[in-house]
């Protein structure tokens, strides 16, 4: 028989396809574990074969036949002898044989044995509100609402006590096995992954109402529900595992049925992340007892205002208008805005499902304003966040759950950010607490704290951040620590970070990151050093580009083929050059051995730069890297060029005396040393001659 796969929305009944039809009956009060009873029924169900989990969910009637018709009451004890459910209590004790498999029955007494969905009942582990013994026979599609129903419920006694494994061995063993068929319809429809889909989609939306009715409780109410929080945090991880199983039967593909599955997993996924930051919450009571340094939440915003206004203003600008940055990424915001944007910015291709969104944010404890702020203003624009609670809302029910650990740091860098300057018996134990109950490193502890010193403004913050530095350098720092360090005008310790991280040498990174490596060598004064890193950068950009080879990189700028190798070489060159006139080591940086490709840059460049400010030697030692090479006719072409450009310069403006008196110093020191040299090469080559 072919197995069929099931579309939920042409086969299910509104009622169950929406997930409301079928409502979790949990028992009203929990099962004494103790019983006997209840650790046979148990037992039962995670001893049971998957495949044997559709008969026992199955609505059975007796197949006996009393006075010439089918008894039809509710069967609820399978034979001992054959294991089928065919008989109700009174027509076994008159009939002989099984009506399904004509097997002979016992003599003895011991013909039954309760059906599970009943043995469960009787042991307290369902509702007996959901004992359908003493219903009527139901018409076809009652009988199919029926049978889910059970199935279901056996399901969520699974899941309410640790076998989850059982749903997910029902997905492998049942619902995936192409070879598990019924000629029956109910059956075959039980064996299909659209029920457990459902029965997923059900649990999680019953579990989010009963969330959002004790989000919303008092403090004190909040801790006597603890318990409740931890359930809720099992219960969510088992859906997600089955979600998980069931994902694999769709590898490969790109079914619309996948695309649902993924949207459930990560709208679980992060609700189980924000109830277990809540269970931590609740426990330290949201801070609420615990001082800010901050005197009110204004001025902390205020601070945190000044703070983005200070990075903007000493920010670097770029050396060439086209470099990857002009859009300002790196260039002037704070550690925690980046934190925000990437999370945002993870977000984007998981905010399909408009209905799901909607009902996480109503999770919120302003019931969803706070989350439509942060969708008008970004979540950067949320920062600081209010209070303990905004800050779980917005990082743990926005962005994608992937990124739980970015989430976990950036909520880290919150609370130094709300106790820096704090005695730390106050408040260090509560970072060292959340650190323990979410596995955070000591690296990465250290890590957020030193991100929010460098954000802040303060000489001794900055001077706490560095004493951290040899901690958290690693292969995997973030490149802009460098690049703040430098900005707030610590070059060594920008170099430091380098040498500690392992980045000073020629592996590829973006070409921000390049610039940085070499602002910071200038900076240092390591010109040689700064010139020998971009001459290998670049040759292993090229190098890679001629090979037509992938860009092995997590930094986008790296991977993207439109940045061609002469951009890299024109950028770290231009930059070199900026450097070294701002910090006036042009003499220095002609002597280098520049290639053709390099020294077209710096000619452009310490030309544009003669242009500008005609009464600098900036252009005159221009003439002096040619002579230096002997290459007198360039040498010469540039002498006429630079003296074309004073003389324009002394037309158009309105000099002082001291700057025409500059411009012609040079300008006759710069004549006489091109003239002597043209001199020397008329005698050197008559002597040749």
């Amino acid at each position: 028989m072919e197995r069929r796969r099931f579309d939920e929305s042409s086969v299910l009944p509104h009622s169950i396809a929406v997930g409301s039809g079928l409502r979790s009956s949990p028992p009203p009060r929990p099962p004494n574990y103790t019983c006997r009873r209840v650790q046979g029924a148990l037992k039962h169900l995670a001893s049971i074969d998957p495949l044997e989990l559709c008969d026992e969910a199955k609505v059975e009637h007796c197949r006996a036949t009393r006075d010439l018709r089918s008894c039809g009451r509710h069967v609820q004890s399978v034979l001992n002898s054959c294991g089928h459910a065919s008989l109700c209590e009174e027509c076994s004790q008159r009939c002989d044989v099984c009506p399904i498999c004509r097997i002979s029955l016992p003599k003895d007494a011991d013909r039954l044995r309760l059906r599970l969905y009943y043995e469960c009942i009787e042991a307290g582990l369902i509702s007996k509100r959901c004992d359908d013994r003493l219903q009527e026979k139901e018409d076809s599609d009652k009988q199919l609402v029926a049978d889910i129903q059970r199935l279901y419920t056996l399901f969520d006694v699974a899941l309410e006590n640790n076998l989850v494994s059982l749903i997910c061995h029902y997905v492998i063993d049942v619902c995936m096995d192409e070879s598990a068929v019924s000629s029956d319809p109910i059956i075959a429809f039980l064996l299909d992954e659209v029920v457990v889909k459902d029965w997923c989609k059900r649990t999680f939306n019953n579990i989010l109402t009963e969330i959002q009715v004790i989000y919303n409780l008092s403090m004190n109410a909040l801790k006597e529900n603890l318990s409740l929080f931890l359930k809720f945090s099992v219960k969510l991880g088992g859906i997600s595992n089955v979600i998980d199983v069931l994902e694999s039967s769709f590898k490969g593909s790109l079914s619309a049925k996948l695309h649902d599955l993924h949207h459930l997993q990560e709208s679980i996924l992060k609700t189980k992340q924000h109830v277990d930051i809540m269970i931590w919450c609740i426990r330290h009571e949201f801070l609420e007892n615990v001082s800010s340094r901050h005197r009110d939440f204004a001025s902390w915003r205020a601070l945190v205002s000044g703070r983005k206004s200070a990075a903007i203003k000493r920010a670097w600008p770029d050396s060439i208008s086209h470099s990857e940055e002009s859009n300002g990424q790196y260039r002037s915001t704070l550690f925690i805005e980046d934190a925000l944007s990437n999370i945002e910015a993870a977000e984007q291709g998981d905010v399909d499902d408009h209905e799901e969104e909607l009902a996480l944010a109503y999770l919120q404890k302003d019931g969803g304003s706070l989350y439509s702020r942060s969708k008008i203003e970004g979540m950067a624009g949320c920062y600081p966040f209010e209070n303990l609670r905004a800050a779980v809302d917005i990082l743990f029910l926005r962005g994608s759950s992937d990124l739980v650990v970015a989430k976990q740091a950036t909520f880290l860098y919150y609370m130094f950010d709300r106790q820096w300057t704090v005695p730390d018996e106050e408040w260090r134990h509560i970072i060292d607490d959340f650190a323990a109950t979410f596995g955070v490193t000591r690296h990465s502890l250290l890590e957020s704290f030193t991100f929010f010193l460098l954000d802040d403004e303060g000489a001794l913050a900055l001077k706490e951040a560095c004493q951290l530095l040899p901690e958290i350098s690693s292969p995997t720092i973030h490149p802009k620590v460098a690049q703040v360090l430098l900005e707030r005008e610590n070059p060594d310790a920008a170099l430091m970070v380098l040498r500690w991280s392992g980045q000073d040498g020629t592996q590829l990174v973006s070409l921000r990151e390049a610039v940085t490596a070499v602002r910071v060598r200038v900076e240092c004064g390591l010109l040689t050093e700064a010139f020998t890193y971009q001459r290998l950068v670049c040759a292993k950009i090229k190098e890679k580009k001629l090979r037509g080879e992938q860009f092995q990189s997590a930094c986008v700028e790296v991977e993207d083929q439109s940045w061609s190798w002469g951009l890299w070489v024109e950028t770290l060159v231009t930059e070199i050059c900026c450097l070294c006139i701002r910090r006036n080591l042009v003499d220095r940086m002609i002597e280098l051995p520049w290639n053709a490709d390099e020294e077209k840059h710096l000619h452009k460049c310490l030309l544009d730069f003669a242009a500008e400010d005609p009464s600098t030697a900036i252009g005159s030692l221009l003439v002096v890297f040619y002579l230096q090479r002997q290459r007198y006719v360039e040498a010469y072409q540039v002498d006429q060029k630079l003296q074309s450009m004073e003389e324009n310069y002394i037309s158009k403006n309105s000099a002082t005396e001291e700057v025409l008196d500059r411009i012609k110093s040079t300008n006759h020191w710069r004549t006489c040393l091109v003239v002597s040299e043209l001199d020397l090469f008329d005698l050197l080559f008559s002597m040749h001659i």
